[in-house]
């Protein structure tokens, strides 16, 4: 007798699936399984992002005009850890980090230098920032600003997205109730300054990084989307207004009907969640969605494999409706993706659009009995996950009662001694293995970078007005600890560039750390 087969979740796939269902569903109308969009590729393409940033705000800059010029249609920003934790790149535990996996922004200045010779308003920007989203888009809308753009009409994300923190990243300064403050302040601000920003990017990529399911990854990310919901509504904030500026950013990993399914299951799911909490506005019903391929799925052994796993993964998202996709580097289990890595990256996704025929028609595995039985099993599987959740009050809860991180832990246990024991098969890793020659023109960091960034800190700071910038970082202490919305005074701050740590240190202070 063959051996049951299941998804990466533990989903029993049948030999044969006979009965369709939800036959009567179309795209474009809710629940919106089917996509977001009556014509969905054939109107227009999935964004063509590439996640980039690195070393100094100057290098990134390089790389940007090179993906843009390669047709790139929108810039995915990535953050070096001391910015994403808000630390300047003099301050000490900034040592040997500077630069490393993301660009060190210190303040507007890295800013202006990072967008040199790019129109904010000709472009989308996705950046990749959590706990120190509010500065970075201060920054951002400071340079749009001396750029002469109309700020009601640009587009762009911020992740932004603390609670995936918590769970299973890491980054997080603050404790859960300011953080959540700091995110509602962004819904506000930006529902009245700048209408067509994305406020946040509701991330179950780094839950199913850290080792989650596919249904885990779907659970989690609903649930800590409901979260939002409810802390804006908590503001007094519409949810047929703000809804419209969530957007999602999932994972794509290597089972390829699995992801198809989950992204539909997704959709589903989340215009149902909706209009339980009062979005009758089919903008505030929609989920949209970036997607990235599974880092976690890349290998260090014969890399070039990594191309193949990536191309499966990207065709899934497409075949599952993604609004825009990033593909990684086949080198990334290595290093950072070099210009060679990227482009072919990029080419991938050129090819799955212009070549493949699988943007002909919206929704094309739609009415496959197998696809459409698995995105009813992956909804279900989710939703006992979130009324579980419910249960304990809410997402926040969830997290601090340490249950979202030790069901992703027991996954990612799992799916290691799967490995390890020959029950799942990696190629190259467990099966098909090969000696190979070590792998040279890797692209590293110079470690010499952070005295640069030193250097560039000290000069601004002896050229800056400081009466004026420790005025400016007051007055956002006292607006921190009366509870105002905090965006106003940080932009304020940020144009007299007072620096991002300086910034997150005020919140240390009235905050403190988590």
């Amino acid at each position: 007798m063959a051996a049951k087969r299941k998804t990466t979740s533990g989903i029993e796939i049948k030999e044969v699936y006979t009965e369709p269902s939800n036959m009567n569903e179309l795209p474009g109308e809710f629940p919106y399984t089917r996509g977001i969009q009556k014509d969905m590729y054939r109107g227009k393409p999935w964004t063509m992002r590439q996640y980039a940033g690195f070393s100094t705000a100057e290098e990134s800059n390089k790389r940007y005009h090179y993906l843009l010029g390669q047709g790139t249609t929108g810039l995915s920003v990535a953050f070096d850890l001391p910015t994403q934790i808000g630390y300047d790149s003099d301050h000490e535990l900034a040592e040997g980090e500077v630069g490393k996996v993301g660009v060190a922004i210190d303040s507007l200045e890295d800013i202006e230098i990072l967008f040199d010779g790019i129109k904010l308003a000709d472009i989308t920007t996705s950046m990749t920032i959590n706990a120190t989203a509010p500065i970075l888009l201060a920054m951002y809308i400071a340079l749009a600003k001396k750029q002469g753009a109309d700020l009601t009409q640009l587009s762009g994300t911020i992740q932004n997205d603390i609670l995936k923190e918590y769970a299973a990243r890491g980054t997080y300064i603050y404790p859960p109730a300011p953080s959540m403050r700091l995110i509602t302040d962004v819904f506000e601000y930006c529902s009245k300054e700048l209408p067509k920003w994305n406020t946040i990017s509701i991330s179950g990529y780094h839950i199913r990084e850290a080792g989650s399911t596919a249904v885990q990854e779907l659970a989690f990310t609903l649930a800590n989307g409901k979260a939002y919901l409810k802390a804006a509504q908590s503001r007094g904030l519409d949810i047929n207004i703000f809804a419209k500026r969530l957007s999602f950013f999932f994972n794509c990993h290597n089972n390829f009907f699995e992801e198809i399914a989950k992204f539909r299951a997704a959709r589903r799911m989340w215009a149902n969640i909706t209009k339980k909490l009062g979005a009758i506005e089919p903008a505030a019903q929609k989920l949209r969605f970036h997607t990235q391929t599974g880092g976690s799925t890349l290998t260090a052994q014969q890399p070039l494999n990594n191309v193949v796993r990536t191309t499966t993964q990207a065709l899934a998202a497409v075949l599952g409706g993604t609004q825009s996709l990033h593909t990684n580097g086949y080198d990334e289990a290595l290093s950072l993706p070099t210009e060679a890595a990227a482009q072919i990256a990029l080419r991938t996704q050129q090819i799955i659009a212009f070549e493949s025929g699988v943007t002909d028609t919206v929704d094309p595995l739609a009415g496959s009995y197998f696809i459409e039985a698995l995105t009813n099993e992956l909804e279900a599987a989710a939703n006992i996950y979130i009324n579980k959740i419910d249960a304990m009050g809410g997402s926040v809860k969830a997290i601090e009662q340490d249950y979202m991180q030790q069901e992703i832990a027991r996954a990612a246990y799992q799916y290691q001694n799967e490995i390890e024991s020959g029950e799942r098969i990696i190629v190259g890793i467990n099966k098909f293995v090969k000696e190979e020659p070590p792998v040279n023109n890797l692209f590293r960091v110079d470690d010499a970078i952070r005295l640069k960034q030193i250097e560039k800190i000290n000069l601004l700071k002896a050229r800056r007005d400081n009466v004026l910038v420790a005025e400016q970082l007051n007055n956002l202490k006292a607006a921190a600890r009366r509870n105002d919305n905090l965006m106003p005074s940080i932009l304020s701050a940020v144009e007299n560039y007072a620096t991002l740590g300086e910034i997150a240190d005020v919140f240390r202070a009235v905050f403190g750390e988590y």
